[in-house]
């Protein structure tokens, strides 16, 4: 549907987004007492054909901003605009019709592929039924279907027919991966798709993805808490803190020029795969706060060796610097003339 539109179109616009978990108070639970502030105000938006890597802490509120772009999670305010048939509209007030496409549009790769997959169907069942309800009605184009994205993540036709536990991880994760492409989509959202797998087979998922979005035409969002795997796949990546963005930059210039300390804490803890060669360690002090009862002023001040007395009052804004490269953080103020 949307593939049609120029590489570089604007396929979601994320505006002043937040996601909250409330907690109830008593026995009957009729009171909201607080919130969970998994995502709290963010805004940024997703390019045709590239690969968005959103990263950070486990606890920052990754994977529920990918649900929320996913209609899984209702957001609590904020816009989820997505570019249906040129057009950008506010998914939450999509109707039935436009709700049913645009999940054949946007397809989810979630972290624990024995998980996504029934364990009493076999694969067939698993591909099949997503199939029929977009309209497939014949069982020979549904198998030539399967077969053709069993090709694609490079694994046997045959396979189909075999349960999820014969499978090892990364041949479920490819299943995952092809079943989640056998409805066409424009958008896959990958949820810490490789954190469960070994190194060597975190490479060939990598890889593959890589391929995979060259020849099908597609949009990545990549949640990772591994800055180096996002920094490998990604064309930008949103740094993520305590469910607000610390940072937005361009994969090499957020490896070459890290702003923000969270950034830079995060990219010290890369190991540097050259004999001898040593990086110096950022260790962050401290655990990350409640998302409950969040600290004021600049989310990450109780932790960051650079904190001044404005962080400790007022909230930084993403403000823009040079080179699309988006920070929030008071060490910058002066630069902006704020």
């Amino acid at each position: 549907m949307n593939k049609e539109n120029k590489k570089g179109d604007i396929v979601f616009n994320i505006s002043n987004l937040k996601t909250y978990f409330p907690i109830y108070d008593g026995f009957i639970k009729k009171h909201v007492v607080a919130n969970v502030k998994a995502v709290d105000d963010v805004s940024f938006q997703i390019k045709r054909g590239e690969t968005l890597g959103i990263v950070g802490e486990s606890g920052c509120g990754k994977t529920t901003l990918g649900k929320t772009i996913m209609m899984l999670e209702k957001p609590t305010s904020g816009k989820v605009e997505y570019n249906f048939d040129g057009t950008l509209k506010n998914v939450s007030e999509f109707n039935d019709k436009e709700l049913f496409d645009f999940r054949k549009e946007v397809q989810m790769v979630f972290q624990d592929p024995y998980s996504s997959l029934n364990p009493m169907k076999k694969i067939y069942e698993s591909f099949e039924e997503p199939l029929v309800a977009h309209g497939i009605s014949s069982k020979k184009d549904r198998e030539q279907i399967m077969a053709d994205r069993l090709k694609t993540v490079n694994l046997q036709k045959e396979y189909i027919y075999r349960y999820p536990h014969e499978f090892s991880g990364g041949q479920r994760q490819r299943l995952c991966i092809a079943r989640a492409l056998a409805v066409d989509p424009d958008v896959v959202v990958l949820d810490e798709p490789v954190s469960a797998l070994d190194v060597s087979i975190q490479a060939q998922v990598l890889n593959l993805l890589q391929e995979i979005q060259k020849d099908l035409n597609l949009t990545y969002v990549f949640i990772a808490h591994d800055l180096s795997v996002v920094e490998y796949i990604s064309d930008r990546i949103i740094v993520m803190y305590l469910g607000q963005i610390m940072e937005i930059s361009e994969s090499k210039e957020l490896n070459e020029n890290p702003l923000h300390p969270y950034t830079k804490a995060l990219l010290s803890a890369i190991p540097i795969p050259k004999v001898g060669e040593k990086r110096e360690r950022i260790v962050l002090k401290g655990d990350v706060p409640s998302p409950i009862h969040k600290p004021k002023g600049c989310p990450f001040h109780t932790r960051c060796s650079e904190c001044m007395e404005i962080c400790t009052k007022v909230k930084p804004e993403l403000m823009k610097l040079e080179n699309e490269h988006y920070v929030a953080c008071h060490l910058y103020r002066k630069e902006k003339n704020v």
